[in-house]
């Protein structure tokens, strides 16, 4: 297998950091992501690294999933909070650093993609500069999270090639994906260059990778195997039925080759 296995901390918050930690390194989870400066020298010590840091929040909320970069307005508050985070993200020696689209609110798609162009170059060069690349999360806006602009692969990956840099990827959620526009591995295959962070969650409830879900994640782990990637899968669903961390157990064991 190519790549790496991480997890979302927030699914897992009620789980005292360090009792967590020991747990995933022992089921061979190299990462629990979605930290952030004050979680990361736990992470650390127990030789786990973060796969890709949170999102800094900035006045008004913004940098968060509804009001980020889709909007001009937004784009000095978002520079400034990410200019004050990426360094702490390069001196962890996290590689990535997560960001957003905005909802829409009216907004048609090519103007989001020219104002998010236009707000991520304005940080685009700090970031390599530091050697982190900025990834943007394909979320789906029909039952969690309404009105998001960056809700199919195809408006993503227009953005990701407008900007053109090898440090603004795409964060493909495979089961954002999957309730947005199925046809998961045949996306995954032609955009897998656009592509730096991959996540997990079973479909539909956003609960463990079982069967009671419609997606085939052994097949999804063979199409990354046979791509070459070599980044990390991170599960991030909520269980609903497995006692405390057996349910990421057995995803391991699911999508293993």
């Amino acid at each position: 297998m190519t790549y790496q296995h991480s997890v979302c901390r927030w699914c897992y918050e009620h789980i005292p950091l360090d009792e967590f930690c020991q747990e995933v390194k022992a089921m061979g989870y190299t990462s629990v992501e979605l930290t952030g400066p004050a979680e990361w020298p736990t992470v650390a010590k127990y030789g786990l690294t973060c796969a890709i840091a949170t999102f800094p929040v900035g006045a008004d909320k913004i940098g968060t999933i509804e009001k980020a970069f889709n909007r001009l307005e937004h784009h000095d508050e978002l520079e400034r909070i990410y200019r004050e985070m990426i360094p702490q993200v390069a001196a962890a020696g996290i590689k990535q650093l997560i960001l957003f689209s905005g909802n829409r609110e009216g907004m048609d798609e090519a103007t989001g993609i020219k104002n998010c162009a236009t707000g991520i170059r304005r940080i685009l060069p700090f970031a390599i500069q530091h050697g982190v690349t900025l990834v943007m999360e394909l979320l789906n806006s029909k039952v969690d999270h309404p009105d998001y602009m960056c809700d199919h692969t195809a408006w993503g990956a227009a953005l990701v090639d407008e900007i053109n840099s090898p440090n603004f990827k795409l964060l493909y959620d495979i089961y954002h994906m999957q309730i947005m526009e199925g046809d998961v591995i045949s996306t995954i295959r032609a955009n897998i260059h656009r592509i730096s962070h991959f996540h997990t969650a079973g479909v539909p409830g956003r609960n463990e990778i079982d069967d009671s879900q419609e997606l085939n994640y052994r097949a999804i782990s063979r199409c990354l195997d046979e791509l070459g990637y070599t980044g990390f899968l991170g599960q991030e669903f909520t269980p609903k039925e497995k006692p405390g961390l057996e349910s990421l157990r057995d995803a391991l064991q699911r999508i293993a080759l």
